[in-house]
């Protein structure tokens, strides 16, 4: 479970609100996969609306130019972002999300790998809401302010606790990673994170940094499938 801080900036933010007050949303159950269906109680912004996939679009070239998301995830294909909204009395129960997905209007399939929430309510506008995440520690609560996004993995259970006061309003898509096997991932994640960190404290010389990259780019040959 990784949280990214500051994904949109609060322009951004705005950006987003203000289209997606214009845009219809229907019933979140008419998206939900098998028994997520019985356990989803929100409203999901009409996916054909143009809007929306401006939206999207402009979300997902975000996730793709972002360092810290390409490090965690290492994306080979990233679901069109959706965009859910949360008012008093509704929630999400504990659901798995479907390993296979359908990429609207291809016919191209995505494997989920990594899960994903950017949070377009900052957290103490609304009560309840919170992500939680059941990890081998325990369950994991997550609310973050707007434009932060966590990344966990797509095989944990989770859920959206009951909105109790306010509306939380949010992005979600899900990642197929070209290292399929999440202890690799994390592995590649940690050893990139510290090169960057050695980058920017500026810790390490050139030959060391070189010596590293080429350990890191070759346990991705290694490893990637594609």
């Amino acid at each position: 479970m990784i949280v990214i801080d500051n994904l949109l900036t609060s322009d951004e933010v705005k950006q987003f609100r203000s289209a997606l007050a214009s845009i219809p949303f229907n019933d979140g159950k008419e998206t939900a996969m098998g028994m997520a269906a019985g356990v989803k109680n929100n409203g999901q912004a009409d996916a054909q609306h143009e809007r929306t996939q401006h939206l999207a679009n402009l979300l997902l070239a975000k996730l793709g130019n972002h360092s810290k998301v390409v490090s965690a995830a290492l994306p080979q294909r990233i679901f069109p972002p959706c965009f859910n909204r949360y008012s008093e009395s509704q929630n999400y129960g504990y659901h798995v999300d479907a390993a296979i997905m359908r990429i609207p209007n291809t016919p191209d399939v995505l494997r989920s790998d990594m899960s994903m929430t950017i949070f377009l309510s900052d957290a103490d506008t609304y009560d309840g809401g919170e992500l939680v995440i059941q990890t081998g520690f325990g369950e994991q609560h997550i609310k973050c302010d707007a434009g932060s996004a966590v990344l966990y993995p797509s095989s944990s259970l989770h859920k959206v606790t009951p909105v109790t006061k306010g509306e939380r309003v949010a992005a979600i898509t899900w990642i197929q990673s070209m290292i399929s096997d999440p202890q690799i991932r994390q592995t590649l994640f940690e050893l990139d994170q510290a090169i960057q960190s050695l980058i920017a404290t500026e810790s390490a010389n050139r030959e060391q940094l070189d010596q590293l990259h080429h350990v890191y780019h070759n346990l991705i040959r290694q490893f990637a499938a594609v």
